[in-house]
């Protein structure tokens, strides 16, 4: 089994359930909101100071299915070397957009918009009727854990911690999040929120640049033959046992060999949960 076979029966999994899409379609238990946030970036990494702060706004509708986000940061990096110091800011604006199960990324150096098919958000999407269920016992099954909960801008939040990031979530909705990687510590917190609201249509629009379709499922190209040896693996993964499974998967996937049980029994509990969905 090859390290692709996660993204392949994602993509097997999302194909296999799209009859039923749009009728359990829900990200969030929201209908739609408006989400202001403010960013502060600082540390220090490899000998420089980093310091930076940004703003983002986040738009859904349709519980999610239809999300635009954007965000625009400034960051300055001071580094001192052999007596000198330079000063090298960087000016970020990107703008994310999920259409069911269509995402786009703008990219404004270049001007271009580029569209792909986009497994996380279709799984999400399709996994379960209760996508915020759903979601927990797959966070659950990485090792993350719910900590607390505490209230933002008004909302009572849970605490939810994985990898050392640690994220505040209202209905499925992230309205803060703290996340410290090689010394920058990077913080988001909604300023506002406003939920079950309505979003004008404009909201959405992406700017009047050329659109490329990738036409790769998260960067990969997936060939038929992929897929329907995917669909194999799966159909015969489904009647394993976790010692079985185990076995096979430390036999031909070097990372695997490095994983403990319980990190390997949270993956084969999800794909047999996946397998299951599929069916």
């Amino acid at each position: 089994m090859r390290n692709t076979f996660i993204v392949l029966i994602l993509a097997l999994f999302a194909a296999s359930c799209t009859s039923n899409a749009q009728q359990n379609m829900k990200r969030y238990k929201v209908k739609s909101g408006i989400v202001k946030y403010t960013t502060s970036i600082s540390g220090k990494m490899m000998g420089s100071s980093v310091k930076g702060k940004g703003t983002e706004i986040l738009y859904f509708k349709s519980y999610g299915a239809v999300e635009l986000q954007e965000e625009k940061y400034e960051q300055t990096t001071v580094t001192n070397m052999f007596g000198q110091q330079s000063n090298d800011t960087e000016k970020v604006h990107t703008i994310t957009k999920l259409d069911k199960d269509n995402s786009y990324s703008v990219d404004f150096d270049e001007q271009i918009i580029y569209k792909q098919k986009n497994v996380a958000m279709t799984t999400a999407l399709y996994a379960n009727a209760d996508t915020e269920e759903a979601g927990k016992e797959i966070f659950e099954s990485l090792g993350g854990k719910k900590i607390g909960n505490e209230s933002i801008v008004g909302y009572n939040c849970e605490i939810w911690m994985l990898a050392g990031v640690k994220q505040w979530i209202y209905k499925g909705v992230m309205l803060k999040s703290e996340a410290s990687v090689m010394g920058i510590t990077t913080i988001t917190t909604a300023e506002s929120a406003q939920f079950n609201v309505s979003v004008d249509d404009r909201y959405f629009d992406l700017p009047d640049f050329p659109v490329k379709n990738q036409g790769d499922v998260n960067g990969m190209h997936i060939s038929q033959s992929e897929m329907d040896e995917a669909a194999a693996e799966l159909n015969m993964m489904s009647n394993m046992t976790f010692e079985q499974w185990k076995k096979i998967v430390q036999a031909n996937d070097d990372e695997m060999k490095h994983k403990s049980d319980k990190e390997l029994r949270n993956i084969y509990n999800m794909i047999q949960k996946m397998a299951k969905m599929s069916q």
